[in-house]
């Protein structure tokens, strides 16, 4: 008997991609890149203008601004990085991944516009230790705190609270036999 796991088993060819299949595969990456990136400079100017003029700029201080901008980040980045992700789900699909219905679609745009929600009131309270340390050290606790705001969401047990699903179940057509 050997130690290898799945040792005297041939193994199934793996299915190669086509050039076309490449360049696609390749413009999918560079959209999503592209549509992070834009979101994180929007989010950023869109606060930027809300905090250094406008109607924030009596709450923040501004050795808090920083804190604003990491948030401004997170929160267009992670905007910018799910949505294209959630539109090719619902157009792309095979018999291991199926398509994303619409309505499970909104839920997972509500997901991620209610996550970006914490992440900028994390950034705003981060902002306020502005009247009390220097801009860089604002910034960094910043960084962390809106880095490492998604632990207590992880730790949620989602699935006891009927929220949950789908992440650690086997998806496609043999999903029903290996559930029972």
């Amino acid at each position: 008997m050997s130690a290898e796991s799945g040792a005297g088993r041939p193994e199934a060819p793996r299915p190669q991609r086509s050039a076309a299949g490449n360049v696609a595969f390749a413009a999918g990456v560079l959209l999503v890149l592209a549509t992070a990136a834009l979101g994180a400079f929007a989010a950023v100017a869109l606060l930027g203008r809300a905090v250094d003029p406008g109607p924030l700029s009596g709450v923040v201080p501004d050795e808090g601004h920083h804190a604003l901008i990491v948030g401004g980040i997170a929160a267009g980045g992670l905007t910018g990085l799910m949505l294209p992700v959630i539109l090719f789900g619902m157009v792309r699909g095979n018999e291991d991944t199926p398509r994303v219905d619409p309505a499970a679609a909104a839920r997972k745009v509500l997901a991620v516009l209610v996550f970006d929600l914490l992440l900028l009131i994390v950034s705003f309270l981060v902002a306020q230790l502005g009247w009390f340390l220097p801009a860089q050290v604002t910034a960094v606790v910043a960084v962390f705190a809106v880095g490492f705001s998604w632990m207590p969401l992880a730790m949620v047990p989602w699935e006891r609270l009927g929220l949950g699903g789908g992440f650690g179940r086997p998806r496609g057509p043999s999903a029903s036999h290996q559930a029972q």
